[in-house]
């Protein structure tokens, strides 16, 4: 719950600090690298979510100008990677920030976020258990062929084909495949 309190929201351009003035001292902070390394988010994308607005300026050595993250920016870009694991558009995490700094009044709109987001995963984990049952009809054929047992083989082929008329492997941002690619292919 600390999270959501000490969160930090982007500010409209005329009122941001500006970076130059965020100077930490060269043994505080977190390099890009060590920043990448804690929160599991590559250096480019750590750049990017600051210039997208995700996270405010950081401040920046003042020898080197290189930026040093703070333990509350590593906070917010854990969290940051976590949503963005869920697939939540940038728009959505940054609604996200926007009502996570309201606090509690802010708490049936967060609710409702999250549980739009909780859907999609649903479905998508309902896509992923499909395939995977389809993964392993897959193995049970070839295992069964590779084992000489060809009545097997035929019989799940059998019911395999049967459970695919009309519902190929597809997920809900794929094209379907046509039925003449997969009546032929085992």
């Amino acid at each position: 719950m600390t999270s959501l309190t000490t969160t930090r929201l982007r500010k409209p351009a005329t009122q941001r600090t500006p970076a130059a003035s965020l100077s930490v001292t060269p043994s505080s902070g977190f390099t890009v690298q060590q920043a990448a390394a804690r929160t599991g988010l590559s250096e480019h994308t750590l750049r990017y979510y600051e210039r997208a607005g995700l996270l405010e300026p950081v401040g920046r050595q003042q020898s080197s100008r290189h930026r040093r993250y703070s333990d509350a920016d590593i906070s917010r870009l854990s969290t940051l990677a976590c949503l963005r694991a869920t697939g939540m558009p940038l728009d959505a995490m940054r609604r996200y920030f926007v009502l996570a700094a309201r606090g509690r009044s802010a708490a049936p709109e967060l609710e409702q976020l999250l549980q739009q987001q909780e859907e999609i995963l649903k479905q998508r984990l309902d896509e992923m258990q499909h395939h995977l049952g389809y993964v392993r009809k897959k193995i049970s054929y070839w295992t069964a062929l590779k084992q000489g047992d060809t009545e097997r083989a035929l019989l799940i082929s059998s019911t395999f084909a049967a459970g695919l008329r009309g519902e190929a492997c597809q997920s809900t941002d794929s094209k379907p495949v046509p039925a003449s690619r997969r009546t032929g292919s085992r």
